[in-house]
């Protein structure tokens, strides 16, 4: 399918992980890539060292957009409450996950914050669906949670790659699509991601962002591998 020209600056379709042990590696970290990286996700690792918000409102001040993936997955008085504490902090993007009282809640008080719906994380294949419980394989399960994030007015989902091309058919270009699991190069490294595709195939498929991790954390130049990743990027939605 086509690419979806959403009004997004080029540069931020990259979303570095900072999967890392605390904030002063996680700010080593966006000091060493500059400006190969303008938008960071930071997650639950993070959160359990101490200093998030700290670290958050740092990385806004350098002007970088963050998307705070913290999965919020409880009670829905609770993940509304939590995700109201996000409400003037900067943060672009967050991620919710559960039924429809609990991203509905996430919905209501977002505030300036998207919310992001995760549909089936990409570590996840259709052996550990079983082992869930889920009697589908992850596509239908994806789908299933994209109409029912759509119905909700969710600003956009988390999908693998290999799913975004259905949904951009089942649901349009009404919500945003952020991939993780993403893999630049064809020979892949062993890891604990089964469902990933690289850099062109999610733009192709219709994503948003990308999240890209451990290619750029453990390349031996972080900075030239992001920037590989943007010119790549650009060369994509320039053509």
């Amino acid at each position: 399918m086509a690419l979806i020209t959403r009004d997004i600056p080029t540069r931020e379709r990259l979303i570095h992980a900072l999967d890392v042990p605390d904030p002063d590696a996680a700010r080593a970290t966006v000091e060493t890539l500059g400006d190969s990286c303008w938008f960071y996700k930071i997650g639950l690792e993070l959160f359990m060292a101490g200093g998030y918000f700290d670290l958050l409102d740092w990385l806004v001040a350098q002007d970088k957009r963050v998307f705070v993936d913290l999965k919020f997955f409880d009670v829905p008085a609770t993940v509304g409450s939590a995700v109201r504490q996000l409400q003037g902090r900067g943060a672009t993007f967050a991620t919710v996950h559960g039924n429809d009282a609990i991203i509905e809640a996430a919905v209501e008080n977002r505030g300036d914050t998207g919310i992001l719906a995760v549909t089936v994380l990409t570590s996840l294949d259709e052996g550990d669906m079983r082992d869930l419980g889920f009697q589908a394989d992850p596509r239908a399960v994806v789908l299933s949670r994209a109409r029912r994030a759509l119905a909700l007015d969710c600003d956009g989902l988390v999908s693998s790659g290999l799913e975004v091309e259905q949904i951009r058919e089942e649901t349009g270009e009404k919500m945003i699509v952020v991939c993780p699991g993403i893999r630049p190069v064809v020979n892949r490294e062993e890891d604990d991601q089964k469902r990933t595709v690289d850099v062109e195939e999610a733009f192709r498929f219709g994503a948003d962002y990308i999240v890209v991790g451990r290619p750029i954390r453990n390349a031996d130049d972080p900075a030239r591998a992001a920037a590989e990743v943007q010119t790549r990027i650009e060369a994509l939605f320039s053509s």
